[in-house]
């Protein structure tokens, strides 16, 4: 997530999007059923942690967007399967990865292109699961745009909170599907006012999510529609939220994790299945959420989240597809968002899935 917007601020180019994950989520629909082939055995014995906590970073302070891990705690799935699982909130000041690369946690849930970026950066972090199946973040404009499609962007003027994560990997994924660059826009770096913004007449587009920007224009009244890609490819070539766990998790308590993953998905479905009752459940960990207003927000975000979240055709739930991978590696490297070289096949794994 995103989330989503979450991070941003002083994490900067180069240090992933935490915000991004604000309304979270990402590029869809995966068919491969290839399963990243690395194997579950790792080099700790039967992988358990021996009581020892899982403990897994959300990019953000405490929000709806995490509800399946709130739901997945509450009615004791983690408990079930035998984890002490201790979920760490991030400050806006938090490296997203910079805990994980620290050995103060465990798995951290972010996009899987933020992971991408993170591993060229030399952080060792592993995607064990993809939790959003479709790619949270798109360019909206105002409903009476003459913009309709992605070449009608050239010559406009686009609002992106920065040169960062999720919101701007998305505005270049979708400039190159009608072949256009950011020479052939305006880029202007607006923070996260992609409300006032759009609805002041500063830019004829922003970057945003669909399960909290989207929702935040149709709760203040502003009709807006979403840019699709150009072409034959129905999605941006990019990898949404998921778990990544660091290399010393995935060698050495491969058990745990394996169990962490079924729980949460666990917790996942259960979200999708009763968002109501999720939000409900999230009362405890998010703040305002006894305020019925909020409340009523928050079941917003989370109705807009859940076709961000459902696993449809042949694809296992959690399942990281192969070919989006490699595809979403090319053109990260190609816009020079990768700081070293990347393997695309050692930057997934799925064989924890249950």
């Amino acid at each position: 997530m995103h989330s989503h917007t979450r991070p941003g601020r002083s994490r900067a180019a180069a240090t992933l999007s935490a915000l991004a994950l604000l309304a979270t989520v990402t590029v869809a629909g995966c068919g491969n059923a290839d399963d990243g082939g690395k194997g579950a055995g790792g080099a700790g014995g039967d992988g358990r942690g021996g009581g020892a906590p899982l403990t897994v970073g959300l990019t953000y302070v405490p929000n709806i967007q995490f509800a399946p891990f709130y739901v997945a705690e509450s009615l004791h799935y983690y408990e079930e399967a035998g984890l002490n699982v201790k979920l760490r909130h991030h400050s806006f000041t938090d490296a997203q990865f910079g805990a994980l690369a620290a050995g103060q946690e465990d798995v951290v849930y972010a996009g899987g292109d933020e992971m991408l970026q993170a591993r060229s950066q030399k952080v060792p972090v592993v995607n064990v699961a993809t939790l959003y199946r479709k790619y949270p973040v798109a360019v909206m404009v105002r409903s009476d745009s003459p913009v309709k499609e992605a070449a009608d962007l050239k010559g406009r003027t686009i609002g992106t909170p920065g040169p960062y994560g999720e919101t701007y990997f998305a505005l270049l994924a979708l400039l190159k599907s009608a072949n256009l660059s950011t020479s052939d826009v305006k880029i202007q770096n607006i923070g996260f006012t992609q409300q006032a913004a759009l609805t002041g007449g500063k830019v004829d587009a922003v970057t945003g999510y669909l399960n909290n920007d989207a929702v935040q224009f149709a709760q203040s009244g502003t009709d807006v529609r979403t840019i699709q890609p150009a072409g034959s490819a129905p999605s941006l070539p990019l990898v949404a939220a998921g778990l990544g766990a660091s290399q010393k998790t995935v060698d050495g308590r491969s058990a745990d994790l394996k169990a962490f993953i079924a729980a949460t998905l666990k917790g996942l479905q259960y979200t999708i299945d009763h968002p109501k009752e999720a939000v409900e459940l999230s009362k405890k960990t998010v703040p305002g959420l006894e305020d019925p207003k909020k409340q009523a927000d928050a079941l917003a975000v989370l109705n807009a989240s859940l076709p961000l979240m459902k696993t449809e055709g042949a694809a296992k739930p959690g399942q990281n597809d192969a070919a989006q991978w490699k595809q979403m590696e090319e053109f990260m490297r190609s816009h020079k968002l990768l700081t070293n070289p990347v393997s695309v096949d050692e930057a997934f794994d799925n064989s924890f899935l249950p």
